[in-house]
């Protein structure tokens, strides 16, 4: 018997967006920080110290023992209801007027943003945001392949005067981090989310509001969601959250908060994407946040992340030249470090992984336009890390950071 080579390859059979795809650079660092000799400040992972590994024990459990026909089944594509309702009922609480028909629970916020994209992007299709703003997204989006227009922030977030009216004009949205922005961990004031709600709502323009990191503020006075205020200004306003951080990331749940048609639409594209979210960990989640734990344990969760940033700072303080600067987030999980200008972090990240045995996120990939993006950026993440090797791997770092 013989066989034959094909001189064709499946490669040639893609289609042309999957050609178009690249991998995360955040994921690839994350491949070399998995050596254990590596202090890693890459990785926008969670603390474990903040899962609450029994009360999720207790939930799953209790699920898997008194309803199981329906854990296990299949479910609705919209989530579980009760889920939906808590969701609801938690907004309202805060003065927000949602109703459960406007909640869709999603596998992730990451599956939010690809629905998302899916609903507003066509090819060439215009979205603003964020300069920098948070890759993940970037990349979701681009698998739509939309043309980016960037809004201009200082360290107050974005300034809504920079949405003139031909920016404006026709975009499909602007997607935007109002609390510890990643990659920046700038909070937006009140004064620019009350100008970027009524610009947006004199233009018609959308705002996508992704907020996976508003429990997480440590020091300072929460501000209103984008939802809530759009809704008093008349924008329209799509919230992204998410239980990834403030309960476990592993179980995949998100939601998405937004008027109905847009739910509605939303639905359709799940259906034809995963049919619905895992049911299993959308009950434990109801059973473990409906009697009020959830806001029993956010304040450990941020004092554990209060002090790990204050760990951080200081050591940034003492160990970083002068001619350094550095975020000073009150929530959240990052630091955005710039180095002089003439320092180049995806090119010496080899040589910091080798010879200090410390990694971290290189700015330039949060950009649109890599080419003229600054080059003397790097993300730091805090929450990892135990006070130690954040002492050490800052030490090292600005060590090496001095020698160039």
């Amino acid at each position: 018997m013989t066989t034959t080579t094909s001189i064709f390859k499946v490669e040639d059979k893609f289609s042309q967006r999957a050609k178009n795809l690249t991998g995360s650079v955040i994921r690839e660092i994350l491949k070399v920080t998995e050596r254990p000799d590596v202090i890693s400040f890459a990785g926008g992972l969670p603390s474990p110290k903040g899962f609450p590994k029994k009360e999720l024990l207790d939930a799953f459990t209790k699920v898997l023992t008194d309803n199981p026909e329906s854990a296990l089944q299949y479910g609705p594509t919209e989530g579980y209801r009760p889920l939906r309702e808590w969701i609801a009922q938690d907004f309202a609480k805060r003065g927000v007027k949602v109703a459960t028909e406007e909640v869709l629970i999603v596998s992730g916020s990451q599956q939010a943003l690809d629905l998302i994209g899916k609903l507003f992007i066509d090819d060439d299709a215009k979205i603003l945001v964020e300069s920098p703003s948070y890759l993940g997204a970037l990349q979701s989006f681009s698998v739509q392949n939309p043309r980016y227009d960037t809004v201009a922030t200082d360290e107050y977030g974005i300034i809504a005067e920079d949405i003139t009216p031909e920016k404006a004009a026709d975009a499909r949205f602007i997607y935007v981090l109002p609390n510890f922005q990643n990659p920046t961990g700038i909070t937006m004031t009140l004064e620019r989310r009350q100008a970027l709600v009524e610009t947006c709502a004199k233009y018609g323009l959308p705002i996508i509001e992704d907020d996976p990191y508003g429990e997480l503020r440590f020091e300072g006075e929460h501000q209103p969601s984008l939802l809530d205020l759009g809704r008093q200004a008349g924008a329209t306003v799509i919230r992204m959250g998410s239980f990834s951080k403030v309960l476990a990331p592993g179980l995949r749940i998100g939601f998405v908060v937004a008027p109905v048609d847009v739910i509605n639409k939303l639905v359709q594209l799940k259906q034809a994407t995963d049919l619905h979210t895992q049911t299993v960990s959308q009950m434990a989640i109801y059973e473990a946040v409906k009697d009020g734990f959830l806001y029993q344990h956010l304040p450990t969760v941020r004092e554990l992340y209060r002090k790990q940033c204050g760990y951080m700072l200081d050591a940034l303080s003492e160990h970083f030249p002068e001619n350094c600067t550095w975020t000073k987030p009150t929530g959240g999980m990052f630091i955005w470090v710039s180095l002089p200008e003439q320092i180049d972090t995806t090119a010496i990240l080899p040589q910091v992984v080798e010879q200090c045995k410390v990694a971290y996120v290189p700015g330039m990939p949060f950009y649109i336009d890599h080419d003229k993006a600054p080059k003397n950026n790097l993300r730091l993440s805090f929450v990892t890390v135990s006070e130690d090797k954040i002492r050490d791997g800052i030490s090292k770092l600005g060590s090496f950071i001095k020698s160039l």
